[in-house]
């Protein structure tokens, strides 16, 4: 039996960048306690639906929508359809963004100083100006609808302390260029904490609550495991996490369980930030 305290049961969650490794995670978990979840993707073609949600895809309790984040209109033509389905949605989880990853050739991954203006701006469009223009959207149906919410949006540690270099040096064994973890992920993701902090205090008479949940880095079976390595030895706990690690914290921001919780940073990082 679940705890009435940290239930979601009927509440109509929306978690954005639904078809990645984390919003995934938070999709089941919500839906499993009997939240109403609408997943957001940038792309939801029948083919992903059936990769990542074969299970419960015909369930009553979850609808997906493809939408760009950036584009008001895909956000309040999805918005306007859950509404009519199930009416003013009571959370939305500002998941989705974009990275540059190891992976990544030299000319987006290089110095900061040849770090390309193009993808500074995708990068800041994307997760930041999407997660302002999901939140704006949402929050303002909610107090409208004179209805109390909670929006979470996901942050980063790399939006807390700058990145650390070191950990990423093996990449110059292969190419001989080494890899810089660039700027504009930083950048975008420490924007994300003022920006809670001024929607918490600009509706907190609303009762919409608006929280930041950091995150540290997440375990993928394609990730070199010199990354790991590296990576692992800088965190306290002694690894990186497993993907539905930060379900627990997902669920409480959700819930009542955090109903006097706003403007606040949840940090789940394995200790990173502690050092």
């Amino acid at each position: 039996m679940q705890d009435s305290l940290f239930s979601v049961k009927d509440k109509i969650i929306i978690v954005t960048g639904g078809f990645g490794q984390l919003g995934a995670q938070y999709v089941r978990e919500l839906h499993s306690r009997g939240a109403l979840v609408a997943v957001l993707g940038s792309t939801c073609g029948e083919d992903k639906i059936n990769k990542v949600f074969n299970d419960i895809r015909d369930s009553k309790n979850v609808r997906f929508y493809g939408v760009n984040i950036t584009k008001v209109d895909e956000i309040t033509n999805a918005l306007d359809d859950i509404e009519n389905v199930w009416g003013t949605p009571d959370g939305l989880i500002n998941n989705a963004g974009i990275d540059t990853q190891p992976s990544a050739p030299p000319e987006v991954s290089g110095p900061f100083e040849n770090f390309p203006e193009e993808v500074f701006r995708e990068v800041v469009e994307v997760n930041l100006v999407g997660t302002f223009l999901m939140t704006q959207q949402v929050g303002a149906r909610m107090k409208q609808a004179g209805k109390s919410g909670s929006i979470v949006n996901i942050g980063s540690i790399y939006g807390v302390v700058s990145p650390v270099q070191d950990i990423y040096s093996y990449k110059k064994e292969d190419t001989g260029v080494p890899f810089i973890k660039p700027v504009a992920y930083s950048a975008a993701k420490s924007g994300v904490y003022n920006f809670t902090r001024y929607c918490a205090t600009y509706w907190g008479r609303d009762n919409i609550r608006v929280n930041t949940l950091t995150l540290s880095g997440v375990q993928r079976a394609d990730q070199d495991p010199r990354f790991q390595k590296n990576y692992t030895a800088r965190i306290p706990i002694g690894r990186m996490a497993q993907a539905n690690e930060f379900n627990g914290a997902i669920v409480f921001l959700m819930s009542d369980a955090s109903i006097y919780m706003t403007g606040a940073n949840v940090v789940m990082d394995g200790g990173w930030t502690a050092w």
